[in-house]
């Protein structure tokens, strides 16, 4: 058998190298050239010669199928028996799928994926492979938590050959495995060390090997970089099937954990935990706790619709106009795109008259939550002249829609349901765009006022406020 070899790629560009160079010849970048292992080819038939004449009258090719004739059987999913957890990866966990778990320090990523395989481990055999802690420090944290221990086995290791040959020998066969984390394990083929760029693709293209062809669920946990990306290379995200992300602020006891990738599933997909003594509990109604506690409705302060994956979110957008002492005013937006609030700053001024040139201008939303569409930006426009003003808008007050450079009030998509979490809420006063205005009565106890210009818009805040 011939020896396998080495080679040196670019993680920007793909260019291969026989040897390590600081720069890549083809690119230029700086320190991208990482080892991988070039396996020899094994020996194999030769191919048959293309037939170019055309498909019609012609027998297939071996594995072409025609896509009519593909089963499209529902996939069997398994549930984690956390019904968050569930939703984001897409109504369960199918078998052979391959889920990459990241976020900061002590977030919550060994503690939700120990607490989902003590549960799955009545249903399936399950193992725990830990290669930063023991064995006992994974069994003292189970112990804290109250999970049973009695059909959950851990492995502590971090050679990806002996991982594999380990599991596949075990009686029973784990149907179920958790990787933490992806960059403490090496390949005995390479020399660079654990954590390095090829050591990380190399570990997790075997285990990805490993899962299609056992039809073994596999979780990643990956380290996160200063930068809130999984460390190692891009490629990474590319072979997993799902790509979920924790978030939430250090001193918030809530978490959120979304889905930015997911070929079983809706992609933005949220679930909400509460961090406790017992570790992460689901939040039922994560709508309430994006929502302020104040008794009376406060300047500076408005509530949305958000839609996040399949599920509509009430959540509150705050802000804070004062006169700024700087000759270039401050513009800052927490949870929003800081470009967007610079825009339609602009608009307000263009189209609204309302001018905030000299005023610092601050925009958070509440429970560290990052709203990543349009339908905010009705609601910020009116948390801003609310603050500007001094004048809360009107109790029980909900907006969405997107405010469009010309001034006009665009529809965003799912109006309908956006309304509907709203009126379940209690919410009697909804500012919306006029195509996303339902018909007469469709509510009984909410106000759906239907807005085109934002003109409209900011009379309709100031009649109710």
């Amino acid at each position: 058998m011939a020896k396998a070899r080495t080679a040196y790629v670019c993680s920007d560009c793909g260019a291969s190298s026989n040897k390590w160079q600081g720069q890549c010849g083809e690119c230029g970048a700086w320190n991208t050239m990482s080892e991988f292992v070039v396996e020899p080819a094994g020996p194999g038939k030769a191919a048959a010669p293309a037939r170019h004449a055309g498909w019609a009258g012609r027998p297939q090719a071996a594995g072409v199928t025609a896509l009519k004739d593909v089963s499209q059987d529902a996939e069997v999913r398994l549930s984690t028996t956390i019904g968050e957890l569930d939703r984001v990866l897409g109504g369960g966990l199918v078998a052979g799928s391959v889920v990459l778990v990241g976020g900061d320090p002590g977030i919550g990523k060994s503690t939700l994926l120990l607490q989902a395989l003590a549960a799955m481990a009545a249903q399936v055999p399950a193992l725990y492979v830990t290669g930063e802690e023991s064995l006992a420090q994974v069994a003292g944290r189970a112990q804290r938590l109250g999970l049973p221990l009695d059909n959950l086995h851990a492995l502590a290791e971090t050679g990806i050959e002996s991982i594999l040959a380990l599991a596949a020998a075990a009686k029973p066969t784990p149907r179920l495995l958790v990787a933490d984390s992806i960059q403490t394990l090496w390949s005995e083929l390479l020399t660079a060390a654990p954590g390095s760029v090829s050591q990380v693709r190399e570990s997790a293209a075997k285990l990805v090997r490993y899962a299609k062809e056992t039809g073994t669920s596999v979780f990643l946990v990956g380290h996160v970089t200063k930068e809130g990306g999984i460390a190692g290379p891009r490629v990474l995200e590319h072979m997993v099937d799902a790509v979920l992300y924790f978030e939430g602020e250090s001193g918030s006891r809530f978490r959120v954990l979304r889905a930015f990738k997911n070929r079983f599933g809706a992609v933005n997909e949220l679930g909400v935990f509460a961090m406790g003594d017992k570790g992460l509990r689901e939040v039922p109604n994560p709508s309430a706790i994006f929502l302020s506690g104040a008794s009376t409705a406060q300047p500076g302060s408005a509530v949305m619709v958000t839609r996040e994956g399949t599920r509509p979110l009430l959540v509150e957008v705050q802000a804070l106009v004062d006169d700024s002492s700087l000759s270039n005013p401050r513009r800052v937006a927490l949870g929003l795109e800081q470009n967007r609030l610079a825009m339609l700053l602009a608009v307000l001024h263009r189209h609204g008259g309302v001018v905030t040139g000299d005023q610092d201008v601050f925009v958070n939303v509440v429970g560290g939550i990052r709203v990543q569409e349009t339908a905010a930006d009705l609601p910020v426009l009116l948390a801003v002249l609310s603050s500007l003003r001094d004048r809360p808008l009107a109790e029980k007050t909900v907006a969405f829609g997107e405010v469009g450079l010309s001034g006009e009030i665009r529809p965003v998509p799912n109006g309908e349901e956006r309304l509907k979490e709203a009126a379940t809420h209690g919410f009697r006063r909804a500012i919306v765009p006029r195509a996303n205005a339902p018909k007469k009565g469709a509510y009984k106890d909410l106000e759906v006022i239907a807005v085109e210009r934002l003109s409209e818009a900011l009379d309709a805040a100031a009649e109710g406020g």
